[in-house]
C-alpha cells in the first residue's frame, strides 16, 4: 500500500469579502485620527498623507471619511468627555487605536443620526477586530453600547420597545 500524500494543487482560500466604501471611510478616518493623536500633525497634513499613502483611500467614501475625521478631531475633547465615564481606565491608558475607534464611533453617534446606532456600534466593532488588540472589539462594544443611550436616547428606547 502506498502511504504517499498526493497534492492536488493549490488549496482554494476563500477571498476576503470586499469592504464597502463606507466601511473603508471609517477605516481611513480611524487611521487619520490615530496619526493625529500619535504624531501631533494637523488634520490637513494627515489628509494629504492619507490621500497619497492609504490603500483604502481610492475605494473609500471620501466625503464621509473627511467628515468623520475632521468632525471627530474638532470635537475630540467633548467626545472623549462623553465616553470617559464608561471607561475602566484613564483615557491616557487606552491604546491609540482604541481611542481613535472610540472617537469615530462617538462622533458618528452624536452627529450622523442618519446612520442607525446599531450600525455605528457594529462598524466600530469591525474596526477593532481588524486593527485593535485581541479583545479590543469587546471593549469598544461595551463603551459605545453605554454611550448610545446618552446620545441617541429616543432611538435606543424605540429599539428596546420593538424587541418586547
Amino acid at each position: 500500500m502506498n502511504d504517499e500524500i498526493k497534492s492536488e494543487g493549490p488549496v482554494d482560500v476563500p477571498a476576503e469579502p470586499k469592504k464597502s466604501s463606507r466601511r473603508l471611510a471609517r477605516e481611513v478616518a480611524m487611521q487619520g485620527l490615530y496619526q493625529w493623536r500619535v504624531s501631533g500633525n494637523s488634520i490637513e497634513a494627515i489628509e494629504d498623507h492619507l490621500e497619497q499613502e492609504s490603500e483604502a483611500w481610492p475605494r473609500a467614501d471620501k466625503p464621509l471619511a473627511l467628515v468623520l475625521m475632521r468632525g471627530a478631531a474638532q470635537r475630540a475633547d467633548a467626545l472623549e468627555a462623553a465616553f470617559t465615564p464608561y471607561l475602566d481606565r484613564p483615557i491616557g491608558e487606552l491604546s491609540p487605536i482604541e481611542r481613535a475607534i472610540l472617537l469615530v464611533g462617538a462622533y458618528e453617534l452624536a452627529e450622523r443620526l442618519e446612520t442607525p446606532y446599531r450600525v455605528v456600534i457594529n462598524e466600530a466593532i469591525e474596526l477593532a477586530k481588524s486593527f485593535g488588540g485581541t479583545d479590543g472589539h469587546r471593549y469598544i462594544n461595551g463603551v459605545l453600547d453605554k454611550l448610545a443611550p446618552q446620545l441617541r436616547a429616543a432611538e435606543v428606547q424605540a429599539s428596546v420597545k420593538a424587541k418586547r
